[in-house]
C-alpha cells in the first residue's frame, strides 16, 4: 500500500512541476510577443511621422519651384540642357548664314505664326544742307509724300528716304532746317554719326547701308544721289532679275584713273594702293547702284574695319572685290546715258 501511495505522490508532483513550466513558458512568450509588439509599434510610427515629414518637404519644395528628383533624373536634365545649348548654337550659326546669303531667301519670312512680306529695296537718296529744292523736285517727279509714299511701301515693297547727317556746329540753323522739313514730310533720315563735310562724304554710304539694314529687311539697299531721278517699275524690274543671286552688286560698272595730284578735286591720298598703272579696279558709278541683302548685312557686320577710300563709289566696291560677289554690270543704271527702259537719268 505504501508504495502505491508513494508513487501517486511522485506522479502528483511531477505533473505540478510541467504544469509550471508551462505557465512560465506561455508567459515569456506574452513578454517577448509584447515586446515585439512595442517594436514593431514603435518603427511603423517613426515610418509614419518620417513620410509625413518628407510629403511636406516635398510639398513645400514644389511650392518653391524646387522638386525632389533622383540622380538619374539630374543626368537627364544635365543631358537635354546641354542638348539645347548645341541647338541654339546650330541656330545662331543658321541666322548667320542666312546673313551671309549662304542660305536662299525667299520674299516672306515667318515672324510667329504669321508670315510677314520681305520688301523688295530701300532707297537712300543722298542729300546735303542747301539742297532742298532738290528734294522738292524729287518728291514730285518719282518719289510721292504723304499716303502716296506709304502706298509704294505696301503696294510694292519700296521704302525711300532722304539721307542726310548733322552740321558741323550741332544745333545749329541747318540742322533744325532739316528737322523742320522732316516733321513735314516723314521722309528724311538723318545720320546722327556722320558729319556733313566734304572729307566725310565717303563714308556716308556706309552709314546708310547699316541705318537701313538695321531698321528694315529688304531684298536690296539702293544708294542715289539726290541730282538722280528715278524709274521706280524699271529698278523694280531689273532688281527681280537678281533675287536668285544671295550675293550681287547691280550699277554701271566702270574704272577710272587715280589721281595721285593733291590740287586735283579727285586727289586719292591711297593712290599708291593701286598699282603702277594708276587705275581703279571695277565698281559701279556713284550715281546710283544696289547691293543684295546679305552684301548689306556684311557691311553692317564689318562696319569698323572697311576701309574708305577717298569716292564712295571706290570705297564700295573695294568692300566687295574680295569676296564670292556677282558684279552685275547694267546698263540701265548709267543714268548719264538714255536707253531703252533706263532705270535712271541726271538732271
Amino acid at each position: 500500500m505504501q508504495s502505491r501511495g508513494s508513487s501517486n505522490r511522485l506522479s502528483s508532483s511531477y505533473s505540478s512541476s510541467s504544469s509550471f513550466r508551462s505557465r512560465i513558458f506561455t508567459l515569456m512568450l506574452s513578454m517577448l510577443a509584447t515586446m515585439a509588439s512595442f517594436y514593431v509599434a514603435g518603427r511603423l510610427w517613426q515610418d509614419a511621422e518620417n513620410r509625413v515629414y518628407v510629403v511636406k518637404e516635398l510639398d513645400r519644395r514644389v511650392e518653391q519651384g524646387n522638386t525632389a528628383i533622383s540622380v538619374d533624373d539630374t543626368l537627364k536634365i544635365i543631358e537635354c540642357r546641354e542638348k539645347q545649348k548645341k541647338l541654339d548654337a546650330l541656330q545662331l550659326e543658321l541666322d548667320k548664314a542666312r546673313q551671309g546669303g549662304f542660305i536662299a531667301k525667299h520674299l516672306t519670312v515667318e515672324s510667329g505664326t504669321n508670315k510677314k512680306k520681305r520688301l523688295l529695296a530701300v532707297i537712300g537718296i543722298i542729300t546735303r544742307f542747301g539742297r532742298k529744292k532738290n528734294r522738292d523736285a524729287i518728291r514730285r517727279a518719282w518719289m510721292s509724300t504723304g499716303p502716296a509714299l506709304k502706298k509704294l511701301e505696301e503696294e510694292k515693297g519700296i521704302i525711300i528716304r532722304f539721307v542726310i547727317g548733322r552740321s558741323p556746329n550741332k544745333g545749329d540753323r541747318l540742322e533744325k532746317e532739316i528737322e523742320e522739313e522732316n516733321e513735314q514730310t516723314n521722309d528724311i533720315i538723318i545720320l546722327k554719326d556722320h558729319v556733313e563735310a566734304l572729307e566725310e562724304l565717303p563714308n556716308k554710304p556706309k552709314l546708310f547701308f547699316i541705318h537701313a539694314a538695321e531698321h528694315w529687311d529688304a531684298e536690296f539697299y539702293v544708294k542715289v544721289n539726290d541730282d538722280i531721278y528715278v524709274n521706280i517699275d524699271s529698278l523694280g524690274a531689273v532688281l527681280a532679275k537678281h533675287l536668285d543671286t544671295p550675293r550681287v552688286y547691280i550699277g554701271c560698272m566702270k574704272s577710272g584713273e587715280v589721281f595721285t595730284e593733291q590740287t586735283n578735286r579727285w586727289y586719292e591720298p591711297d593712290w599708291w594702293k593701286f598699282g603702277d598703272a594708276k587705275s581703279y579696279f571695277r565698281h559701279a558709278s556713284p550715281e546710283m547702284y544696289a547691293i543684295s541683302r546679305a552684301l548689306a548685312h556684311f557691311i553692317l557686320i564689318n562696319r569698323s574695319i572697311l576701309r574708305s577710300y577717298a569716292h564712295d563709289d571706290v570705297s564700295v566696291g573695294s568692300w566687295l572685290i574680295g569676296l564670292d560677289v556677282k558684279h552685275a554690270a547694267e546698263g540701265k543704271f548709267c543714268c548719264s546715258q538714255r536707253s531703252s527702259g533706263s532705270v535712271c537719268a541726271a538732271a
